[in-house]
């Protein structure tokens, strides 16, 4: 039997493949929900705009939730905001959205002057840093960056960039260009303020965009994203991804955080050896809308199938019972 473990060690160990003394539990997605908000009285929208009540409502994902990790980039748009784009920044039952798309009809694409040194960029920052503080000896904080296939539907509206990817792919190719340095910049200012590793959301997802189209455009990038950062990466791409899984390995991740929709002894087989799995606990109907019961039993399937890290599978919905998400903690301690 393994000494017991530090949340730090446990998740870090399990990321790049090593030894540990139980499963650890994490995300690198959001787990704010309207009951954690409460339990630590950290709010939407402040906490998107406020350094104190962002770390503050992070924090609670391992204060309440237990889990081994906190992370607190609870909104895709922290970026979208500072590079132009009108946010409606929602409320406690609502994720913020973006409203314009600066590269819409844009003839030049560029990145705003000054973009680093915008409030919702700066509000990340000042976050991670007083997690550092507070919790950084024990527990993993994660960074969280968008990358640029997903930096291209704020920026253009998810229809003009798809649609640009087939009939116009040298403009799609030119955002993909210019938004490439977004989270290169921003994941290397996170590290610095206090975050341990890097999660890249980009949904170049099934269903939406073929594996050609990620091999052929996305691939190169996200190795040069990889390779700029320099430091342990979890990429997040929602969906069914089976078809893809092995580009990601390729691409240089550490970790593939994925949905329940994958399969997961087929993700296993491609990733052997290369990345590390996280995920694929059911959002709609398992943790929203299942039992505790439910979960355990859904955790136990992941667990069975070989899951090195347990997570919910993407962003939980924001009115889901904090006992279904302790319930993953339950099965790792081996408690439920």
């Amino acid at each position: 039997m393994r000494p017991v473990m530090s949340p730090k060690r446990r998740f870090l160990a399990a990321l790049f493949g090593g030894a540990v003394d139980r499963l650890p539990v994490g995300n690198v997605v959001s787990v704010a929900t309207v009951e954690l908000m409460g339990a630590c009285d950290a709010h939407f929208p402040e906490a998107h705009r406020d350094a104190a009540t962002m770390a503050r409502l992070a924090a609670a994902g391992h204060e309440v939730l237990g889990y081994d990790t906190v992370m607190p980039v609870f909104s895709v748009v922290q970026e979208a905001a500072a590079l132009g784009c009108e946010i409606d920044w929602g409320d406690p039952l609502m994720m913020p959205g973006a409203r314009s798309f600066p590269f819409a009809r844009a003839a030049d694409m560029c990145l705003p002057d000054h973009w680093m040194s915008a409030p919702s960029i700066q509000v990340v920052l000042d976050a991670l840093r007083l997690l550092r503080q507070q919790v950084g000896e024990r527990v993993v904080i994660v960074g969280k960056v968008m990358g640029p296939w997903s930096l291209s539907y704020h920026l253009m509206g998810v229809e003009e960039f798809l649609i640009n990817t087939i009939a116009d792919p040298e403009r799609a190719r030119r955002s993909l260009e210019v938004l490439k340095a977004v989270p290169i910049a921003f994941a290397r200012a996170q590290m610095q303020a206090g975050a341990d590793v890097i999660c890249l959301a980009d949904h170049a997802t099934g269903g939406m965009v073929s594996p050609i189209a990620y091999r052929d455009m996305l691939l190169p990038l996200h190795q040069e994203i990889v390779a700029a950062v320099g430091c342990p990466t979890v990429l997040h791409c929602c969906g069914n991804t089976t078809d893809r899984i092995a580009y990601f390995a390729q691409a240089g991740f550490d970790c593939y955080h994925l949905e329940s929709q994958v399969r997961l002894p087929d993700a296993l087989q491609s990733a052997a050896g290369r990345m590390t799995l996280m995920g694929n606990i059911n959002n709609p109907e398992v943790l929203l809308g299942g039992t505790p019961a439910d979960v355990a039993a859904a955790c136990r399937r992941a667990i069975d199938g070989g899951i090195h890290i347990l997570s919910p599978e993407c962003a939980v919905p924001l009115t889901t019972p904090t006992e279904n998400l302790r319930a993953l903690v339950g099965v790792a301690e081996g408690a439920v």
